[in-house]
């Protein structure tokens, strides 16, 4: 009988360790825990930097860290209340529902330790950004989570976390909760345009005039707020700069871009709006 050769595919040369095979049913735990949108990070190291850039406290570290475990908590959690409404148990389900138990643990032990470390209560950060978190996690369980409203309700809720990061430094309420409102219509702004910036290059109905509009009166609520003393005047012009690209981007005399590449403008912006917003409160402190 003819006898296998050992460079065969199916046999191991003489001497190799066998490759450990893979387990049916196994899900990678990237693929539950990371979220697919990767705009998400920039939504949530801006503002995060931003309070740690104006208040770096202990507290303020471990609100940035608790930031990040609910961050990282809400796909896993969409995951299973998606499976749950339809009723099924998929291998991704249970790691889901342990991965969105030991993130939610963890945010809840950092907030208690940025509590007994904080120079001033900072609750009242989250709890304005409450209500906008339950309405993204609701649109999460509907499977509704691309929709403009649902994101720019994660992106405020996000935003939230530059107001509490300085008030737990002890910065003016004022001051921090204009922080947060920047970044916040900085968000809101950049999910309008980069929508209907994506419209347009393909050709579709895209109502720039929306867009264009949220900038402008971004552009003059970041004015009132500098005018009121409560945020930096660096501030308005970097909605100035925003409200331009905005202009320019959602022209007849725009050149197409892949969304890949308009992903990473919209990072270098969101990168230069939160140097020139930071820069103008370290000048005032």
């Amino acid at each position: 009988m003819h006898r296998p050769s050992s460079d065969h595919p199916s046999f191991p040369a003489p001497g190799a360790r066998p490759a450990p095979a893979a387990l049916p049913g196994t899900v990678p735990w990237k693929a539950v825990v990371l979220p697919a949108e990767h705009g998400g990070w920039g939504l949530l190291g801006e503002p995060v930097a931003l309070g740690l850039v104006v208040a770096p406290t202990a507290a303020g570290a471990c609100l940035a860290l608790a930031a990040l475990a609910a961050f990282l908590a809400r796909q896993p959690l969409r995951l299973a209340l998606i499976d749950r409404r339809k009723g099924a148990r998929y291998p991704r389900t249970a790691l889901a529902e342990r991965a969105c138990a030991v993130l939610a643990a963890s945010a809840a032990l950092l907030l208690v330790a940025a509590a007994s470390t904080a120079r001033a209560p900072f609750w009242s950060a989250l709890a304005a950004a409450a209500p906008f978190a339950l309405f993204a996690l609701v649109h999460d369980a509907l499977g509704r989570a691309r929709e403009a409203l649902a994101e720019s309700a994660g992106a405020v809720a996000l935003a939230a976390s530059a107001a509490a990061i300085a008030l737990a430094g002890g910065v003016a309420p004022a001051a921090a909760f204009a922080a947060s409102a920047l970044l916040a219509l900085r968000a809101l702004t950049s999910v309008l345009y980069v929508r209907a910036r994506i419209r347009l290059d393909r050709g579709l109905p895209a109502g720039p005039r929306a867009a264009l509009a949220a900038h402008g009166a971004a552009l003059l609520a970041a004015l009132l707020l500098a005018r009121a003393e409560a945020a930096p005047w660096l501030g308005a012009l970097a909605f100035a700069l925003l409200f331009a690209r905005a202009a320019h981007g959602l022209s007849p005399w725009r050149r197409p871009l892949r969304p890949q590449k308009l992903g990473f403008q919209e990072l270098a912006y969101g990168l230069l709006t939160l140097a020139l917003v930071a820069g103008g409160y370290l000048a005032r402190l």
